[in-house]
């Protein structure tokens, strides 16, 4: 007994160190609440104000400015809920509920969630809109940074003036992401100073980050007892381990030098409020559009992150469109250990339980005669809570113009500090060269000197897409979508200037020669290709350096060019060819005069084949025979203890090189030719850049417009409209055309033109009557020849004569109603010229009195 007095002893006192210590808390964050709103709340200096408090109201629907019946039974069920939730849990902070919108009224916040799918493909997927919201609001802090905001804006507000906080982020991310399928929710919670603030600067940015290898197994080495053993390695092995021990403690002295710097410059990290920092995201639940995994989308940057993330620091509630949760678990750890089944209902206290879940009754009679009269109040309350549906949002329809969903960031433009990095973003036909994101990379935490510079293009006409510029080597990489002129796909390059060093990649597919790479500088080119039927893989030409300028008579050779000084091809094997006939590499050594040829290796054998050809340094004068001796080829046949060939084969042989040599020279001099033209190309697309246009974009197609313009109105001059035709020409001309006319003519002009429309309606019904007539008595026949044929007739005759006559019963329906169609509308337009007469200037004048 004694034992357990003790005990409680000390349980009290440890409540009463606790009560103590939570008032001590409790006055800490009235200090730094006091403190915080004597502070400037940190405004990135690219934000503007803005005061809200300016805006017009006078146009907004009524839903804006009042409540329903519904609407205002929901706030009393809210403000029930809200007593009872301070009375459970009197050590939590106020619920966001039903903050006032831009109107003043009071909303509750599911009602302000207004599922919305947009018509835009890139709207469908969650990154897309995420990736919108970020792009096209403008961040707005909270006005005190732990507390909830006192109003929460409708969607359609926060879009005309892009602009909001955190709730006004997620509310219309919300929206979005319900109407296009997913099981989405907003998050009213706490998070670190960096998710709050929108502050990058630390983070990766998510252009860098490199997508996770895959490790490999490991390649087993076969173990061959025959092997040839290596030589023993005489090395000092504790000399080496002395060595790379050395080597890596200065390394990791080197990194550990590199990380203090760093943390020094990242020391303001320490911050005061953390924990209390009030943030709202987005909550996307599994199952619904084949999401694998709950996830959260914080929407200042557009980012998915686990539920696990270390930034975010707790979760007090959640809403859609439908009910509003509130998180009855314990955030010590932040969201880690959260479960988010909604449907818990000891983890998750819901508001509009719903009629699903039916009420415990309580068993006996007994009990419910002990029951006060609140108590019964209370169930009464919850049973109405149960039957209550949420109203429907008060929200107008959520729109975004084709221009604002191109334009997307405030002034079109955007930029975004990343950890050693920075990102700019611009709107389509923004910028006058196609640039629409640019990614700067530094050295150093505080970005001034540049590494690489990445810009992405669109809707250029050269088809530029990305452009990568390596600082520090100098080195430029140009990337271009399929279609470009000269079949490109990348091009790397120091200047525009030929000879200084140039990588040109093409696609292959679309040139005939199958060209994929080719590599050129001063002294050499190599040409690399794919799906060639000869088998040419590669293709290297090295030049010599160039003379003095001397033109010789009769002589077409460019003195300008390099000279060529050897050409070499590699092959890949032919299979309908022998190993030892089947030429792997030749080598045509120009200024030497000598060819070499290598034929690929035969199966079970080391050594290729080889011949060496020299071509005779004396000829003819006339220059057209060459005297082959056994001197001028030497010949290696790998395994082959044959006589060699005979001389006159060899010496085809030749002239075949010969020619192909004099074949290749040409080639190179069309290759060199081609890439000056790919320069010269490339030089005049940069100077003077050409965007394309869709032809669906109607604003921006102004030569589009001027020819629809053009043919509309060419069409008006050659074909005027019914509308436009003069009906009175053909009884004007009887009277000559005068401009003044008596009572008279007028009359019997307006009573022409009146009997000659009533003939032609007459004609025009008439004719209508006649084929009628004339399809009813073509039925009756084919009905009177089917009556007696029809036990002569075959099964497929007998289709055939159905098909036959239901078309003409179909062409008998169609001219019925269209006789119909005339004898109803003829009396109105009749009546309709008549008023047209009365009306017409010429005869105005005699017809008003009539």
């Amino acid at each position: 007994g004694g034992r357990m007095e003790v005990l409680e002893e000390k349980e009290e006192e440890e409540q009463r160190e606790e009560e103590l210590k939570a008032l001590e808390i409790s006055a800490k964050l009235q200090d730094l609440e006091t403190k915080v709103s004597m502070e400037q709340i940190c405004i990135p200096s690219d934000v503007p104000d803005f005061d809200w408090s300016s805006i017009d109201t006078s146009q907004l629907p009524s839903s804006y400015k009042t409540n329903s019946l519904k609407e205002k039974k929901l706030l009393h069920i809210a403000d029930h809920f809200l007593q009872q939730y301070a009375h459970l849990c009197p050590d939590r902070k106020p619920l966001f509920l039903h903050p006032v919108n831009e109107c003043g009224v009071e909303k509750f916040v599911s009602t302000t969630v207004r599922p919305t799918l947009l018509p835009y493909t890139e709207l469908y997927h969650w990154d897309g809109c995420a990736s919108f919201v970020s792009d096209y609001l403008t961040v707005e802090p909270l006005k005190s940074p732990i507390t909830p905001p006192g109003s929460l804006y409708s969607p359609t507000t926060i879009l005309k003036y892009q602009r909001g906080n955190c709730f006004d982020f997620s509310v219309l991310l919300c929206s979005m992401l319900i109407g296009a399928g997913y099981d989405a929710y907003c998050v009213h919670g706490y998070a670190t100073r960096e998710i709050c603030t929108l502050d990058e600067t630390l983070e990766l940015c998510p252009l860098l980050r490199k997508p996770q290898e895959v490790p490999k197994e490991g390649m087993k080495k076969s173990s061959n007892k025959y092997r040839v053993k290596p030589p023993p390695d005489l090395h000092s092995k504790f000399e080496l381990q002395q060595e790379a021990k050395k080597a890596a403690e200065t390394e990791a002295a080197e990194k550990n030098k590199e990380r203090e710097e760093e943390k020094e410059l990242e020391k303001p990290r320490r911050d005061p409020l953390y924990g209390l920092r009030v943030h709202a995201w987005v909550l996307v639940l599994s199952g619904k559009r084949e999401v694998p995994e709950t996830f959260f989308i914080n929407p200042f940057t557009g980012n998915s992150h686990s539920t696990m993330d270390e930034h975010f620091l707790g979760i007090e509630s959640v809403w859609n469109h439908r009910n509003y949760w509130v998180n009855m678990q314990d955030c010590w750890n932040g969201c880690k250990d959260l479960i988010f089944d909604l449907g818990d209902a000891i983890r998750w206290e819901i508001m509009l339980s719903g009629s699903n879940k039916p009420l415990q009754l309580l068993p006996d009679a007994e009990e419910e005669k002990e029951l006060s009269d609140r108590d019964i109040d209370d169930m009464q309350e919850k049973e109405e809570d149960i039957s209550f549906d949420m109203p429907p949002s008060w929200v107008a329809p959520i729109q975004i113009s084709p221009r604002e969903f191109e334009t997307r960031c405030s002034q079109g433009r955007k930029v975004i500090l990343y950890r050693k990095a920075k990102l700019e973003k611009w709107a389509p036909h923004l910028n006058g060269n196609g640039l629409v994101k640019r990614l700067t990379t530094y050295a150093d935490l505080d970005c001034t000197e540049v590494v690489e510079v990445r810009e992405w293009f669109k809707n250029r006409e050269d088809m530029l897409d990305m452009r990568e510029v390596n600082k520090q080597t100098q080195l430029t990489t140009d990337y271009f979508s399929p279609g470009h002129l000269l079949n490109l796909k990348a091009h790397t390059y120091t200047s525009l200037e030929p000879e200084t060093g140039h990588t040109m990649e093409f696609y292959n597919e679309a040139r005939v020669d199958g060209l994929q790479k080719r590599v050129e500088n001063a002294n050499e080119m190599t040409e690399y290709f794919v799906g060639r039927d000869d088998f040419l893989h590669v293709r290297h030409m090295e030049f010599g350096k160039r003379g003095k300028k001397i033109h010789l008579a009769g002589t077409r050779t460019d003195m300008n060019s390099q000279p060529i000084v050897q050409i070499k091809e590699c092959f890949h094997r032919n299979l309908e060819k022998p190993a030892d006939e089947d030429v792997a590499e030749r080598i045509f050594l120009i200024t030497e005069e000598t060819i070499h040829l290598t034929y690929h290796l035969k199966d079970k054998y080391i050594t290729a084949s080889k011949k060496d050809f020299f071509k005779a340094s004396e000829r003819d004068r006339k220059g057209n025979e060459i005297v082959m001796t056994p001197e001028m080829c030497i010949t290696y046949q790998a395994g082959s203890s044959e006589k060699e060939k005979k001389l006159l084969h060899l010496y085809k042989l030749l002239q075949e090189l010969t020619e192909e040599e004099k074949r290749l020279k040409q080639q190179v001099r069309q290759s060199e030719a081609e890439v000056l033209n790919i320069l010269k190309i490339r030089e005049n697309e940069e100077t003077a850049v050409k965007l394309s246009v869709s032809i669906y974009n109607t604003e921006r197609n102004e030569k589009r417009r001027q020819q629809n313009e053009a043919m509309k109105n060419t069409m008006e001059d050659e074909l005027p409209g019914q509308e436009d035709l003069d009906y009175l020409a053909p009884f004007l001309i009887r009277i000559g055309y005068r401009e003044k006319m008596t009572k008279g003519q007028a009359l019997r002009i307006r009573d022409d033109c009146l009997t000659d429309f009533k003939r032609r309606l007459i004609d025009k019904a008439n004719v209508i009557q006649a084929r009628f007539e004339k399809a009813v008595e073509e039925l009756q026949k084919k009905d009177q020849w089917f009556q007696e044929k029809k036990n002569q007739l075959s099964a497929e005759e007998e289709d055939d004569f159905l098909a036959c006559y239901s078309e003409t019963m179909f062409h008998i329906h169609i001219l019925a109603l269209r006789l119909n169609r005339e004898k109803q509308t003829a009396p109105q337009k009749y009546l309709a010229l008549e008023e047209k007469l009365r009306k017409d200037p010429r005869l105005a004048e005699h017809l008003g009195h009539a």
